[in-house]
C-alpha cells in the first residue's frame, strides 16, 4: 500500500509565496533603529546578527517577515539572512514564551543533577523540550555548555544565570515566571522577558531602573583562575577526601567568605544539594593543591572542579 505526498506532509504545489512586508507604523519604527544598528559597524553586512535580535524583540521570535526586513535594510538575499537565522540556536524559529528556560545537560551538569532538573521540569511543567506551556509564559530546552560548570547545575531564563540549582528550586523558579512574581538571577538584574532581552542584544540599553548597576559579576569560585595567575598560592599540601583531611598541614591562609550579595538569587539551591556525596562532605582541592572549604551559600563546585 502506497502514500499519496500529501498523506507524507510533502509539498509538490507551487513555492512558498514572499514573506508579507510589516506593517507601515511597525515597519518605520524599525527603519528608525536599523538605521542606528547598522551605523555602528562600518561594513553594513556586519549588523546582520543585532538586526536578527531587533526583529525577534518585536515577534518574539524570527519570521519570515522579520527576515525579508533585514535582507532588505542590508541589501542582501533572503537566503543570506536565513542561513544565519537558522545556524545560531539564540534566534527562535517559532512562537515561544516569555520566559526561555535553558537546563544544562552537558557533562558537568548532567552528572551533578542537570538530566534531574530537566526531567522533573518536563514533568512538572507537562511539556517537552523545545515546548511552551499553554499560558504562553515559559519554553523548556535543554541547552549545551553554559560556561558556568563551577555553579554546576546552572539553569539559565532569558541568558541570565541561576546557579547550584536542584530540581526543586527549578520548579520553584517557574512557579514563580508563571505567577508573574518578581525573580532576581544568581548574577545580573531582575528578570525581563525574552522580546525585552531580544532588544538589549540587539545593543539597545536597558532603561529599567537599576538594571545596569545590578548587572552580574564572576563568583569568588570563577575568579580562581585569576588569583593563581596573579601569583596569589598557598603552600602546597596533600588532601585525602575520606581520610580525615591532609597529612601535611600548611599554615592557616585567609579565606574568601562571600557575603550575601554575591548570591542574590533567592532560587539559588542550598549547599548540600549538588554534592556528590553530602552524606560525606570533604574539602575541595585548589590547583596549587591547597584545600579550601566551600562557601556556605554555593553548592556548586569551584572552578578547578568544574574543569
Amino acid at each position: 500500500m502506497t502514500t499519496s505526498s500529501s498523506e507524507r506532509g510533502v509539498s509538490l504545489g507551487m513555492p512558498e509565496l514572499p514573506a508579507p512586508a510589516y506593517p507601515d507604523d511597525v515597519r518605520a519604527r524599525l527603519e528608525t533603529d536599523a538605521r542606528e544598528v547598522i551605523a555602528r559597524y562600518p561594513d553594513s553586512r556586519s549588523a546582520l546578527l543585532p538586526l536578527l535580535h531587533l526583529v525577534q524583540a518585536e515577534e518574539g521570535h524570527v519570521t519570515r517577515t522579520g527576515m525579508r526586513f533585514c535582507a532588505e535594510a542590508l541589501g542582501l538575499t533572503t537566503a543570506e539572512v536565513t542561513a544565519v537565522a537558522t545556524f545560531y540556536s539564540m534566534y527562535r524559529r517559532r512562537p515561544s514564551g516569555d520566559y526561555q528556560v535553558g537546563v544544562c545537560t552537558n557533562t558537568l551538569c548532567a552528572v551533578m543533577g542537570g538530566d534531574a532538573i530537566f526531567e522533573s521540569l518536563q514533568e512538572h511543567l507537562g511539556v517537552g523540550n523545545g515546548e511552551t506551556t499553554g499560558d504562553g509564559k515559559v519554553t523548556l530546552e535543554h541547552i549545551e555548555c553554559n560556561a558556568a560548570c563551577d555553579f554546576a547545575p546552572v539553569v539559565m531564563v532569558n541568558w541570565e544565570f541561576f546557579d547550584n540549582q536542584t530540581p526543586q528550586s527549578a520548579r520553584g523558579l517557574v512557579d514563580d515566571l508563571r505567577a508573574g512574581r518578581p525573580v532576581t538571577p544568581t548574577r545580573g538584574a531582575q528578570l525581563c522577558t525574552f522580546k525585552e532581552t531580544a532588544r538589549i542584544l540587539a545593543g539597545f540599553p536597558d532603561e529599567r531602573d537599576g538594571a545596569v548597576a545590578a548587572g552580574g559579576s564572576a563568583g569568588p569560585a570563577s575568579l580562581a583562575g585569576l588569583r593563581l595567575a596573579k601569583g596569589e598560592t598557598s603552600p602546597a599540601r596533600v588532601v585525602h577526601p575520606r581520610d580525615g583531611g591532609p597529612h601535611d598541614r600548611a599554615p592557616e591562609r585567609d579565606v574568601h567568605e562571600p557575603s550575601p550579595t554575591e548570591h542574590l538569587s533567592s532560587h539559588d539551591a542550598p549547599q548540600d544539594t549538588s554534592a556528590s556525596d553530602p552524606s560525606h562532605p570533604s574539602p575541595t582541592t585548589t590547583r596549587d593543591g591547597g584545600a579550601s572549604p566551600r562557601p556556605a551559600d554555593s553548592a556548586g563546585p569551584t572552578a578547578e572542579e568544574g574543569e
